[in-house]
C-alpha cells in the first residue's frame, strides 16, 4: 500500500512540473520584430549609423560630437 501512494505522490508531483515547464515555453515566444529604423550617414566621414544613433546640426548627421565640431567634410 505505501509504494502505491508513493507512486501516486511522484505522478502528481511530475504531473504539476509538467505543468509548470509547458506554461514557461509558452510565455516565451518570439516577440514581433521591430520597425526597421531609417539610417544616415555621418556629413564628415560618410559611416552609415541609425538616426536615432545620430547627431543632428542644421539639417546635417553626424556620427560623434567631434565630426560635428568639424563640419562637413569639403568634399561633400
Amino acid at each position: 500500500m505505501k509504494y502505491l501512494l508513493l507512486f501516486a505522490l511522484l505522478g502528481v508531483v511530475w504531473w504539476i512540473w509538467s505543468k509548470r515547464t509547458a506554461a514557461d515555453q509558452a510565455d516565451s515566444s518570439p516577440r514581433p520584430a521591430k520597425d526597421p529604423e531609417k539610417m544616415v550617414n555621418c556629413a564628415q566621414c560618410g559611416v552609415y549609423l541609425p538616426e536615432s544613433d545620430s547627431i543632428a546640426d542644421g539639417g546635417r548627421a553626424y556620427c560623434c560630437e567631434a565630426h560635428r565640431a568639424a563640419g562637413p567634410a569639403a568634399g561633400r
